[in-house]
């Protein structure tokens, strides 16, 4: 794979992971059991952060895709992931970059659930 096929393919899964982490689009979010015990108003704070986080960085994003974080938000340690599978989604997606044959899972939690 060529260094701008490799790009454009991050490109291209770094988007989509964006579009499910910001408009809830293209996969399904869940929550962690330990998040979703926290005060819904503190839930709901996490829940817009993870969807307004922009601070990705060689440290937290070495491949560019846009796909893990830990922060903190309201006294939390929240871990979110963007995790890519196949259309059953029993298996890893043979093409992340490919929304026909892929399903995206973001998984919000409390980092210490990890």
């Amino acid at each position: 794979m060529t260094d701008k096929v490799k790009s454009s393919r991050q490109h291209q899964i770094r988007d989509l992971n964006d579009v499910l982490r910001i408009r809830g689009v293209g996969g399904r979010t869940v929550i962690s059991r330990g998040l979703a015990a926290i005060p819904a108003d503190e839930l709901a704070v996490v829940l817009r952060a993870v969807a307004a986080f922009t601070a990705f960085d060689e440290r937290n994003d070495p491949h560019g895709e846009h796909d893990c974080a830990l922060m903190e938000v309201v006294g939390h340690q929240v871990l979110w992931k963007i995790d890519t599978y196949a259309s059953d989604l029993r298996y890893l997606s043979p093409d992340a970059g490919d929304p026909d044959l892929t399903r995206r899972v973001l998984t919000i939690m409390l980092a210490g659930e990890y």
